[in-house]
């Protein structure tokens, strides 16, 4: 089978859809490698002319050019040309868009399968808050179009399958659940080699004190920053001895000023640090450097900073909503993302609690095995022979 993967957005954003994209592409590679030539599917990666990142890394993988940016107003007659006239030489059998939208022109004009990655529905479920800028609101606003038209529909989690059936409208008999994982680069680090990279690496950014409590995402509303910061307001207020700094490791998203407000109204500028991006590699010195993740958002399509904090030992908190308890399971702290006092509580408790961490560590660390970017991959493929009709 000849398939299509569009992926076009690495060349903007490495991360989020762009690290699905690259360890979904990684893992065909190894799957591809096991099977006997007969048994391989032939795949084309279509990326960004002007993308240097070598993605088709697999023997059946093979890299074509595209022009076309992604997210431009013009995005679907372009892909529809670009595209078409790849598809009418080459003869693809489906043809997979991992951000939500592929080209519904040339899937019309060509009848082409095509499968759509949803990861989220946020800007739809938490309609009442701003989440998307005006450029969006138009690109995500083909997402209903998008997922009807698609042959299959893939959603990184059950929550994320439910909300592609209420608020879409999809038969859910086409909407299939494939988990993500965390990248293979997360794992637990010995003391010696985290201190030791903090100190050359990050000391800058973060200290080189241990134990800090750990906030990883965008600064947006959805993720819900403001009720951590009053929470760990209130423990401060308790006169805590030694309370351990809030690192909030994440690039600017949107509607943040409010969050930089609180702080100063807080008093909280000494004690809570904005890392601004980071990369993979500093990131799994801080999953094993903190004494804490907290995830207090209010929608998570899959939630993988929680998952990649599990996989590297570190005890998790979590909101009790959305894709969350499916992926922290029991192995971490589930709480009302509405309730500062509740995550005040649970954050003392762990911090005080050597043994409860413990019991974590071991859970969450069983529990992020239970994910894999080869599982994933394996279920992807059986859904790229669903679409196509040879299932």
């Amino acid at each position: 089978m000849h398939i299509g993967f569009d992926a076009r957005l690495v060349y903007y954003q490495q991360a989020g859809i762009g690290q699905y994209i690259i360890n979904l592409l990684s893992a065909f590679a190894e799957l591809e490698e096991q099977r006997s030539v007969e048994g391989r599917d032939r795949i084309t990666i279509f990326q960004r002319s002007s993308d240097e990142l070598p993605l088709a890394e697999g023997v059946a993988q093979r890299r074509y050019n595209l022009r076309t940016p992604s997210h431009h107003r013009f995005e679907q007659p372009a892909l529809a040309w670009e595209m078409g006239r790849y598809h009418i030489g080459h003869r693809l059998d489906v043809l997979h868009s991992p951000d939500f939208i592929q080209p519904i022109w040339l899937a019309h004009l060509t009848n082409l399968p095509t499968v759509v990655t949803i990861h989220d529905l946020a800007f739809l479920r938490l309609a009442h808050l701003t989440l998307l800028t005006a450029e969006a609101k138009q690109y995500y606003g083909q997402v209903r179009a998008a997922a009807h038209t698609a042959r299959r529909v893939i959603a990184v989690s059950a929550s994320t399958k439910r909300d592609v059936v209420e608020l879409l409208g999809v038969d859910e008999a086409k909407v299939v659940v494939v988990h993500e994982a965390a990248n293979p680069l997360f794992h637990p680090v010995s003391r010696q080699e985290v201190r030791r990279y903090i100190t050359v690496n990050l000391a800058e950014k973060v200290g080189e004190a241990r134990g800090f409590i750990l906030f990883v995402s965008t600064i947006e509303p959805r993720k819900n920053l403001p009720l951590l910061l009053q929470a760990y307001a209130a423990l401060r207020e308790r006169n805590r001895t030694a309370l351990p700094n809030l690192v909030v490791a994440g690039r600017e998203g949107w509607l943040y000023d409010e969050v930089y407000e609180l702080v100063r109204k807080l008093r909280l500028k000494e004690q809570v640090i904005f890392t601004g991006g980071v990369t993979t590699q500093e990131l799994l010195y801080l999953y094993n450097q903190a004494a804490l993740l907290a995830c207090p958002s209010f929608y998570e399509g899959f939630g993988l900073p929680a998952l990649e904090a599990m996989a590297c030992g570190l005890p998790v908190l979590a909101a009790n909503t959305s894709s969350l308890p499916e992926v922290v399971g029991a192995a971490g702290l589930l709480l009302d993302p509405h309730n500062s006092d509740a995550w005040t509580e649970a954050i003392s408790q762990l911090l005080d609690d050597d043994k409860l961490r413990m019991d974590l560590r071991t859970k969450g660390l069983q529990q992020a095995r239970q994910f894999s970017w080869p599982r994933a991959a394996e279920e992807t493929l059986t859904v790229y022979h669903a679409a196509a009709g040879s299932l």
